[in-house]
């Protein structure tokens, strides 16, 4: 069975400083239209930081879409044309105040494919050193650190309701476990 749509015109909506959004008009596989609302996004990092083999720093930030405090692991925008790498190096200096002497990227996956093409780098974080944090200045965070096996189970309570954060908590668990 084809599945494939074709675009046959694309309309920018809007155009901001993390996404842009166009409304497109696709030809669906048995040649009737359809409008498909697209949220464009430069792409971004997650890194999950190990202070050693059991505890993880992660963030509580206010985030205005949920209304709430979310517990998260480090993450940010890249600066085009800025590498992968590059960027998760930047954040966990600018959200945690660390630098990482091993980075691992362990996956990439987009976040919501539905409606939006970011794709998100997960890294794990290992070796890390003390490094001078430098939010951004509309960026308020709590710098908190847990134990591995805690932060999952805090997904399964409820306490940590973020998707890359769920990902990657449980990606760097299984990694983790693997060594052992």
């Amino acid at each position: 069975m084809r599945l494939e749509e074709k675009t046959v015109d694309s309309k920018r909506i809007y155009d901001g400083r993390i996404v842009s959004l166009r409304i497109d008009t696709v030809r669906l596989p048995d040649g009737r239209h359809a409008r498909r609302e697209v949220v464009e996004h430069k792409g971004a990092v997650a890194i999950v930081p190990l202070l050693d083999s059991s505890k993880v720093v992660m963030v509580k930030q206010f985030r205005q879409p949920t209304g709430q405090v979310i517990i998260e692991i480090p993450a940010g925008t890249l600066d085009k044309p800025e590498e992968v790498d590059e960027c998760a190096k930047r954040e966990l200096i600018e959200e945690i105040g660390y630098s990482a002497g091993k980075l691992t990227k362990m996956f990439s996956t987009y976040l919501s494919p539905g409606y939006s093409d970011e794709m998100m780098h997960t890294f794990l974080a290992e070796d890390l050193t003390p490094a001078k944090s430098e939010t951004d200045e509309d960026e308020f965070l709590e710098v908190i650190t847990v134990e591995l096996e805690d932060a999952v189970d805090m997904i399964l309570t409820g306490e940590i309701k973020d998707a890359k954060t769920v990902c990657g908590l449980l990606m760097a668990q299984r990694i983790i476990n693997g060594r052992k």
